[in-house]
């Protein structure tokens, strides 16, 4: 039976309609609660995200290529992400991107922060790839509805704190994991067991370790550059294959 548009974007679609419910809940309780109450509920956010960056993160201890760990697999193209994105100043760019739809909405307070923050914690992680992959391929929604669950309760979370930007992130959800789910069919040929490849668990590492910088960001530890390290998501594949052709 060939799958409608519909079914491959389901989860996608699902995902969208819980981030802008979650940012409407977090723009009713903006204000109304106490700073600390706001400032806990950032903190929790940060710090289970912290433990998804973790989770992630060891997917690098399986993606050995060639006779080259996986962590250094990641630190190799992160290192080199980080410096791709440093020379084309991405962090800039998507802040100036944040600044232009803030200025176009009359967006107020730390709209750029939120819309950068939300737009990485909800499109970098196993469960946009896997979930849309699996979507687009069977019409199998349930890794995305869990994946929609967990961010409609963060966008509440991080809209009392950063506002409306929160909810421009579901722009970036629709382009980013909606022609995933709608390319899944070509991905399919070059990863047939997605959740084991190599390539895909060296991305999933890699983006661990971005999400964990977006977590020590959340609580405000320090300030981690985090969009300019969005290259190494593209070169870790190309990394892996190096190592894995050299060896």
């Amino acid at each position: 039976m060939e799958l409608t548009l519909l079914d491959k974007l389901s989860g996608t679609l699902a995902n969208a309609a819980t981030v802008a419910l979650g940012t409407g809940l977090g723009l009713v309780l903006r204000g109304k609660l106490p700073e600390r109450m706001a400032r806990i509920m950032v903190q929790g956010v940060g710090l289970t995200t912290l433990f998804i960056g973790l989770s992630m993160a060891q997917a690098l201890g399986k993606a050995k290529g060639g006779a080259v760990d996986g962590v250094v697999l990641g630190l190799v193209a992160l290192v080199l992400g980080g410096l791709l994105g440093e020379w084309a100043r991405l962090e800039e760019g998507l802040e100036g991107l944040g600044e232009r739809i803030k200025r176009a909405v009359r967006g107020g307070g730390s709209f750029t922060e939120g819309f950068v923050a939300a737009s990485l914690l909800f499109c970098v992680g196993p469960m946009t790839l896997l979930g849309a992959i699996q979507n687009g391929l069977v019409g199998d929604p349930s890794l995305l509805l869990l994946k929609a669950t967990l961010d409609g309760l963060s966008a509440i979370a991080l809209t009392s704190s950063f506002g409306v930007g929160v909810g421009f992130s579901v722009l970036v959800i629709l382009l980013y994991q909606g022609g995933v789910a709608l390319l899944a069919g070509t991905l399919s040929q070059a990863l047939p067991d997605p959740a084991q490849d190599p390539r895909v668990l060296l991305v999933t590492g890699v983006g661990g370790l971005m999400i964990l910088g977006i977590g020590i960001n959340l609580l405000g530890l320090t300030r981690v550059r985090v969009a300019s390290f969005l290259p190494a998501l593209l070169l870790a594949p190309l990394v892996w294959a190096l190592a894995d052709w050299l060896g």
